[in-house]
């Protein structure tokens, strides 16, 4: 379900507990134009591999679509803790900010430093 808040798409979805949230995310078009692109790109990478290209070559590409799938994750994660987290905290569901919790530990659990 979507409708407008304060000129910004909103979108409503009820939860399994039969609550709604309603927030806005400003930035859905940008994320889904950012990972469209993403896709693109891990395509061409694809066809890098099936042509046999440098290895050297293909281990960069990697880590740009890496890169952009990160940075696609910080912009959804950010929206998410100054929308949905904040009117769980307002309304005491204490339950999102658990479940924010274990998406930021999933996110991060690629990250390792070498």
């Amino acid at each position: 379900m979507e409708e407008e808040l304060y000129g910004q798409e909103v979108h409503l979805k009820e939860h399994e507990d039969d609550h709604i949230h309603k927030h806005p995310h400003p930035n859905v078009k940008a994320v889904s134009n950012r990972l469209a692109k993403t896709i693109g790109h891990l395509e061409k990478v694809k066809r890098m591999v099936d042509n046999g290209e440098d290895c050297s070559q293909v281990l960069i590409q990697l880590a740009a679509v890496r890169s952009a799938i990160n940075n696609a994750g910080k912009v959804i994660l950010s929206e998410h803790i100054n929308h949905c987290i904040i009117d769980a905290v307002q309304e005491n569901d204490f339950r999102k900010i658990d479940e924010l919790n274990e998406a930021i530990l999933n996110l991060l659990s690629d990250i390792r430093i070498l």
